[in-house]
């Protein structure tokens, strides 16, 4: 079907050039030459792009702009006018148009604003097809040659940028090729993983940088340096969310670094996020500290206690900062209200914010939440929604007039997941989908990572038999009680705790506000 153009302009049959010129290039041009008739045929055809003069006597273009709007309010309009005063440009941006061009205009600018707003979505789906087609050659070349965790972190950087170039894109093919993708990046890492994880522990040569010592590496030096900082911790924050939300960020915020770092095994709120407050990996909190540390089993919240970790963290590295900590899933529900200016008035300012696990647990939960977060897509669309109209945003675009730094980074990632894997266990086993922690696990050793003894990887065990078995890539740990119904309950819900790229890799960026 050929799309459609409706140019609007009192001396219309001075353009019959560019008219005849869209009509070779295969458009169809309807024409008038008055706000009015331009009004009935918007409301009679089905018009793709509208060229409206903006200087026209009796209903001008400006006045004629919203009644097209009302007709048809997603129509593009390109504003066409002789003038170059800026109010006439602000008047039209103010109402929405979606472009401007100043006569004369010639064919080929003509040609490009057709092309942007008739076969844009068209273009950049051709034009991301193509990319995207030559980048896979080069991940999968990435993919198997990787060696260490700079060579991991590249490859996540390159494939979640993708998941958020990608997002838009209507081409479930070319979807279902990053799918593929990931999922053949995450095969081979969780490989890498058992291979190397354990030395990380035994070695200072190359290792990433590891939950305990985040805040000492990022945070701590900008402090000491005098300058205030915001540290925010927005609980289960994939790479690629904070990648959809940057642009938005970036209003207010300048990024001076964007790095990241690995999560500890488990990828679990309880172990990664007390040991980035604590400074120390899970056993020696529960050595040092026994009574800040639950085990799974226990009734007990699990971070309860990342204020008094953060304190003594502080005092272990003789650091005397002051500091405010606020932990909540919605700055709305804070006692008495939020004072910005006192809560950022300290050396060290800690916000904990849990929505975004909030969001992806409750969608485990709800079919509302299921149909709104389908794919990684939509859960990317809506995260992008939530900030932009969360109180987060709001806190942040007046936190940029305070004068601090932001550092922002998360605990840990999450993945949706796919594959039931069996495992069988006994009442005490902890209960989380991708990891599980007990004394008489059976399962496939092919299947999972297993660490028997759990003092190797620095976590503490409830008994002298317990053991950590760990899934890998798309994985979940199901029993084989009611293991269909369970299977197909959890198939494709967002979950924490075990291998893979989404939960391990983490964003950790510095934010300088922006000066106004």
């Amino acid at each position: 079907m050929q799309p459609t153009i409706l140019w609007v302009d009192d001396e219309i049959d001075l353009l019959r050039p560019h008219i005849i010129f869209l009509e070779q290039k295969g458009y169809h041009v309807l024409t008038a030459s008055n706000g009015h008739d331009a009004l009935e045929l918007v409301s009679q055809n089905p018009i793709d792009l509208v060229f409206l003069d903006e200087n026209m006597p009796g209903i001008g273009g400006l006045e004629t702009l919203p009644k097209i709007k009302a007709i048809k309010s997603a129509l593009p309009v390109v504003m066409v006018t002789k003038s170059e005063e800026e109010n006439i440009m602000d008047m039209a941006v103010g109402a929405q148009i979606s472009d401007y061009l100043i006569k004369p205009v010639n064919p080929k600018q003509v040609l490009l604003v057709v092309k942007k707003f008739v076969h844009g979505k068209e273009l950049v789906t051709e034009k991301q097809l193509a990319d995207y087609r030559n980048e896979f050659r080069l991940i999968s070349d990435l993919i198997s040659a990787a060696k260490t965790h700079l060579d991991w972190t590249e490859i996540y950087r390159k494939l979640a940028m993708w998941q958020v170039k990608l997002s838009g894109n209507p081409d479930s093919n070319l979807k279902q090729m990053l799918e593929m993708q990931f999922e053949e990046a995450n095969q081979v890492f969780g490989k890498f993983v058992k291979a190397n994880y354990l030395q990380w522990f035994q070695t200072q040569g190359d290792k990433p940088l590891l939950s305990p010592s985040v805040l000492k590496s990022k945070v701590f030096p900008i402090i000491s340096s005098g300058s205030k900082v915001l540290l925010l911790v927005i609980d289960n924050l994939r790479y690629d969310q904070w990648k959809t939300i940057e642009p938005i960020i970036a209003e207010s915020w300048q990024v001076s670094s964007e790095d990241t770092y690995f999560s500890i095994l488990p990828t679990a709120t309880q172990y990664a996020r007390n040991a980035l407050f604590s400074g120390l990996m899970p056993l020696e909190i529960h050595k040092t500290y026994p009574e800040l540390w639950v085990f799974d089993e226990e009734d007990e919240g699990k971070n309860l206690f990342e204020k008094q970790l953060l304190t003594a963290q502080l005092q272990r590295l003789g650091l005397n900062t002051n500091f405010t900590y606020i932990k909540t899933d919605t700055l709305k529900g804070i006692a008495g209200g939020l004072n910005i200016k006192e809560f950022l008035g300290s050396n060290l300012a800690v916000l904990v914010y849990n929505f975004v696990d909030v969001m992806s647990h409750s969608r485990t939960d709800s079919e509302m939440m299921r149909g709104l977060a389908a794919d990684e897509s939509a859960y990317l669309s809506l995260t992008r929604s939530w900030f932009l109209h969360s109180d987060l945003k709001g806190f942040l675009d007046q936190a940029a007039s305070q004068g601090v730094q932001v550092v922002l980074t998360t605990d840990h990632g999450a993945i949706r997941v796919k594959n039931p894997v069996k495992v069988i266990g006994d009442r005490a086993t902890s209960t989380n989908l991708r990891y599980k922690l007990g004394r008489s696990l059976n399962y496939n050793p092919k299947e999972v990572f297993e660490i028997r003894k759990p003092e190797e990887a620095h976590l503490p065990k409830p008994n002298i038999s317990s053991s950590f078995i760990f899934a890998l890539g798309n994985d979940f740990l199901a029993y084989p009680n009611n293991f269909n119904y369970y299977a197909s309950y959890y198939r494709d819900t967002f979950q924490h705790g075990g291998i893979s790229l989404e939960e391990m890799i983490v964003p950790l960026v510095t934010l300088n506000p922006i000066k106004r």
